[in-house]
């Protein structure tokens, strides 16, 4: 996977996309602990702020699917990219004037997360048109790589810089990370053709919901869209869970939290480097069904932790096999779901999937934190593990491939939703 080039344009964009995750990732937890630390706010507020900026993020995303649907895609992209730099640097250069406040923290994480549903959607629909459908599995394997590696380095120098440089310096080198990949964007070069705009004569309130319509009307792409939703928004929501009972409960060190989610990442690279040569052996769909399969059987064991070092060996085990599970089927799974939407129909498409995700992660980090707070962290993260295992049930069982691009659009057409059958 590691040797193939996939050209120089693709180059930048890997490049864009490396320096951005690693921001990212270095900046993992540094809204929280500004919260936390700076302007003093209790638990209540940190959690409003972690699902209001998912949450409302998510709705200000809404009507940008279809609004870059129709634009050339890079430059939306650098045009987000620098959105992020400039709300991201308003933080540090409001705590250097002393006027940071808890609503301006608030108002950046909601402009960063719709920005981010947005980049989304048109980097989707942008890698399409530039790779071969031949090299997306490896494109997006590569993507797949960055992104664990970011994940196991990110944090841990993240916490270093904060103790030595203070609470904002690794929001500041985020931003910087926007910038950067803005430039990267930009050197990508070519020309890009500007998508066709629709006979419509104008633009329907219904056409904000073209992406879910198509999600609903494909019927390899619908079980997709559920089985992800539900198993990604119940890692997110047992996670903090999963701190406050290592770290609170059963007394393991910062240091032992980090080790035991810093190695596991190593199975993501694996996981990202076995999946070509996997799906070139038994094919795409079984290596899809297989993986997303495997990936839901982890959780539960993290409800058996004890303390010690036996305790911390089971966290790395379970977090080693959910990882490397996912290092696998998220590549696949990418490559599977851009080859089955159209190209006129990524942008949105993709953008609906990520303002369903984002707001699915809010609602059940909210509701997983009470679980916890009424049954106590144990029993709410055995209660996530319960219900990933039936996430299988949901992925798509058997390869239903349209015989034609065109099929799910009509389907799409035809489609009805529940409140408009009775009219």
């Amino acid at each position: 996977m590691g040797g193939r080039s996939l050209g120089r344009r693709f180059e930048w964009l890997w490049a864009a996309y490396a320096v951005s995750t690693f921001g990212s990732w270095l900046a993992l937890d540094a809204f929280p602990l500004i919260a936390l630390v700076v302007l003093h706010a209790g638990p209540t507020e940190v959690s409003v702020m972690a699902a209001a900026g998912l949450a409302v993020g998510a709705a200000v995303a809404v009507p940008l699917g279809p609004w870059v649907e129709f634009r050339r895609k890079r430059p939306v992209m650098v045009t987000m990219d620098l959105i992020r730099f400039t709300a991201l640097l308003s933080i540090p250069a409001a705590f250097a004037l002393g006027g940071l406040g808890f609503v301006q923290l608030l108002a950046v994480s909601v402009v960063v997360a719709a920005a981010n549903i947005t980049f989304r959607a048109a980097s989707g629909a942008f890698l399409k048109a530039l790779v071969p459908r031949e090299d997306l599995l490896v494109a997006n394997g590569r993507f797949e790589a960055t992104t664990w590696t970011a994940t196991a380095l990110g944090p841990p120098l993240g916490g270093a810089a904060i103790g030595l440089f203070g609470p904002v310096t690794t929001v500041l080198a985020d931003a910087v990370s926007f910038l950067l990949s803005a430039v990267g964007i930009r050197a990508i070069g070519g020309k890009e053709p500007r998508p066709a705009r629709p006979d419509a004569p104008r633009r329907r309130a219904g056409d904000l919901l073209e992406g879910w319509r198509y999600l609903l009307a494909h019927p390899a792409l619908r079980p997709l869209f559920f089985n992800t939703l539900l198993v990604n928004s119940l890692i997110m929501a047992a996670s903090p869970v999963l701190a406050v009972l290592m770290l609170d409960r059963l007394g393991f060190a910062p240091w032992q939290y980090g080790l035991a989610f810093g190695v596991p990442c190593l199975g993501g690279l694996l996981g990202s480097r076995l999946a070509p040569r996997l799906v070139a052996r038994f094919g795409q769909y079984k290596v899809l069904l297989a993986s997303g399969a495997l990936r839901t059987c982890w959780v539960p064991g993290l409800a058996f932790i004890r303390p010690g070092a036996a305790g911390l060996v089971l966290v790395i085990v379970v977090e080693f096999g959910l990882i490397t599970s996912m290092g696998v089927f998220n590549p696949v799974f990418a490559t599977y779901r851009l080859e089955r939407i159209p190209t006129d129909r990524v942008a949105r498409t993709l953008s609906a999937w990520s303002v369903t995700s984002n707001a699915t992660v809010a609602a059940l980090t909210a509701l997983w934190g009470l679980l916890a707070g009424a049954t106590g962290p144990r029993t709410a993260i055995g209660v996530a593990g319960l219900l990933m295992l039936a996430a299988p049930l949901l992925l798509p069982l058997h390869d239903r491939a349209p015989q034609q691009e065109d099929e799910p659009v009509r389907a799409a057409r035809s489609f009805k939703w529940p409140w408009t059958q009775a009219s």
